[in-house]
């Protein structure tokens, strides 16, 4: 069976819904205010990452390619589907999740890095440390930290990667073109691109904390609401990270079945809802950019 049960048609039902927004959107974007129109394709931009998540971990079919195919147009522009699914399996080595160079989705900084920092830069990464910060300036120091970075490996012979760029730019040239016959601002999609990874943001902003154990590094936030919708239950990281294979419709079941087992495990770090994130983390830094278990030399944070 290429679908793997019942369990995944929600998957299927998220797809159809993903697609079929952006497609209305974009077509009344003459006809409908602009106030509308940009707003909500950030939120179908966002909506199509939580379903690229998806799509990494094996759902909604048992074919690799066809997942890949399914999520493949790129709606946010921003970064190639290969790369994005290679980078957060690698993020998935959980023993090593938090490190600033074994993960790839980490923002904390070797001490000996941040030691060597201008004070501009230093501030830049001060304010990212804030929800404020990572929302307003933190798609934007992702995106040129995740190309500079695949531009030198592209650089010292990585074909592969080369590759991955290369079909994202023609899956763009596709999206760009629909744009262009529908009458979508350029700026105003880019703006909807941004805010897109602004909502991605304020999802992973805390999703993992320098902690010894490497159980107690993943949070959960207790969302019920159309933001757990948004990212697919994603909220529930420490469930994610724990049973990745399971689909985002499942793991509120088995959270809730298992709660205290989930919070003993993960040390507490939990959230009541995303509104408590806010308050706590708006204009406050949620850790100091130097990684606080690591020593003076790089890399011997503990497994």
């Amino acid at each position: 069976m290429i679908v793997k049960g019942r369990a995944e048609a929600p998957t299927l039902i998220a797809l159809c819904i993903c697609y079929t927004s952006f497609f209305l959107l974009t077509s009344h974007a003459g006809g409908l205010p602009g106030w509308i129109i940009y707003p909500a394709l950030a939120i179908v931009i966002a909506f199509h990452s939580s379903l690229q998540h998806e799509a990494i971990h094996g759902h909604p079919t048992s074919i690799s390619w066809i997942n890949a195919a399914l999520v493949f147009p790129p709606l946010g522009l921003s970064f190639p589907y290969e790369r994005y699914k290679t980078t957060h399996l690698q993020h998935h080595q959980d023993a090593r999740l938090t490190d600033p160079y074994d993960d790839p989705e980490s923002w904390y900084i070797d001490p000996v890095r941040w030691g060597r920092t201008g004070s501009v830069m230093r501030l830049i990464l001060h304010v990212n440390n804030s929800l404020a910060g990572r929302m307003l300036i933190g798609p934007a120091l992702g995106f040129v930290r995740f190309v500079s970075a695949d531009l030198m490996l592209i650089l010292s012979g990585r074909g592969d990667i080369a590759r991955a760029w290369g079909l994202h730019l023609i899956g763009g040239a596709a999206v760009i073109w629909w744009l262009f016959l529908t009458g979508v601002s350029p700026i105003g999609y880019v703006l909807a691109c941004y805010g897109g990874l602004s909502l991605i943001n304020l999802r992973s902003f805390l999703e993992h904390r320098a902690e010894e154990r490497v159980r107690g590094r993943s949070a959960i936030v207790e969302d019920r609401g159309p933001l757990a919708l948004l990212y697919l239950n994603n909220n529930l990281h420490a469930v994610h990270h724990a049973h990745p294979e399971v689909p985002w419709a499942k793991l509120p079941v088995l959270y809730r079945a298992h709660r205290a087992r989930f919070l003993e495990m993960n040390g507490g770090y939990v959230f009541p809802s995303y509104i408590s994130v806010i308050g706590r983390y708006a204009v406050r830094a949620k850790e100091p950019p130097a990684h606080p278990l690591m020593q003076e030399a790089p890399k011997v944070l503990a497994e």
